[in-house]
């Protein structure tokens, strides 16, 4: 950075760097929120490409419960191992591969979540195509997390929500279609927000620079000297995977530019771990899917177009570490 004579322009310009660095850093968390480095514990990936059976998915998951809610601390020492650039390898099998379920690993930007499992239902008419169309139904599992290290009410928190959609309402059909996999989030940059039922979380958050970013600046700037080799766009992660599930090859798809995902009102829980207080007992969790593709008079215009309900949760092993997100590459040539 170049000193200038001026204090003040030295502080202007130190100042609008950092800014463009931090976005480029917290970006880079939504690229990798699902990555995973390798473990040395042996187990084999459930091969769920091809034949992706939702009750072997969720029993896995619901296996290995944990008594104590983890507190795994993100650490730049987890970001490589003996030279090799772990980051960049586990971003690039994340986007290619499309098991449910890996071997052991750890998850580099959302270490800490909780996983559901329930239904997805579009219920609103709307131009979109595959599992947006009105009256599809199919089972889905959802990974709520938290980037970074914090959990806990009070905290900068950045929310997170994972959805890997199966296309059938049967949890022992077998032969499927890969499932479809999203991400959404309410700020990279975490807030305050005392609920995770308070927020929204959409698949291009807002980029807020927080102090949670700077305690972690080594950490999100290895993620962010690496993150542009592995895919174009990390700032936005598309859902045409969505749209495409269950059409034909020769049909016009349809996708939306954006989508997210709120709690309905009513269904806030006063914990002060989002994990205890997302944890499912004898209630439903109800999350209203919207989207868009235009903004009119500088607003997205969204449209609310179904429900998510789920009605199971666990805190488990295999929700944390071996419970997989494919994550879609950037398209340009997408029908909006």
């Amino acid at each position: 950075m170049a000193y200038h004579s001026s204090a003040v322009m030295g502080l202007v310009c130190y100042f609008q760097s950092m800014t463009q660095l931090n976005v480029l850093l917290i970006s880079s968390l939504f690229l990798l929120s699902a990555c995973a480095t390798s473990s040395p514990i042996a187990q084999k990936p459930i091969e769920t490409s091809k034949s992706n059976q939702f009750k072997a998915v969720w029993d896995q998951i619901k296996s290995d419960p944990v008594k104590k809610l983890p507190q795994v601390k993100v650490s730049y020492s987890k970001l490589a191992a003996r030279g090799k650039n772990i980051i960049l390898s586990d971003a690039k099998r994340t986007l290619e591969s499309n098991a449910d379920i890996l071997p052991q690993f750890e998850k580099l930007a959302h270490p800490n979540g909780i996983c559901f499992k329930g239904t997805w239902n579009i219920t609103a008419p709307n131009k979109y195509s595959g599992y947006f169309r009105k009256d599809t139904n199919a089972l889905i599992i959802v990974r709520a997390s938290s980037a970074l290290s914090n959990t806990k009410s009070g905290e900068l928190r950045s929310f997170g929500f994972a959805g890997k959609i199966f296309p059938t309402t049967n949890p022992l059909k077998t032969n499927l279609e890969s499932t479809a996999n999203f991400f959404l989030i309410d700020d990279l940059g975490g807030t305050r927000a005392k609920h995770y039922t308070d927020v929204s979380m959409t698949n291009t958050p807002p980029a807020t620079i927080t102090s949670e970013v700077f305690k972690n600046f080594l950490y999100a700037a290895k993620l962010a000297s690496t993150f542009s080799k592995s895919d174009k766009n990390p700032k936005i992660r598309q859902v045409y995977e969505i749209s495409e599930l269950g059409e034909k090859e020769n049909k016009t798809v349809i996708t939306p530019r954006w989508m997210k995902v709120k709690a309905l009102s009513g269904q806030t829980v006063d914990q002060a771990d989002f994990r205890n207080e997302l944890s499912i007992n004898n209630k439903n969790l109800v999350f209203k899917i919207s989207v868009a593709s235009e903004i009119i008079k500088g607003k997205k215009n969204w449209l609310d177009i179904g429900l998510i309900t789920l009605d199971s949760s666990v805190i488990s092993n295999s929700c944390d570490h071996r419970l997989h997100f494919h994550h879609p590459k950037w398209r340009s040539n997408l029908v909006h």
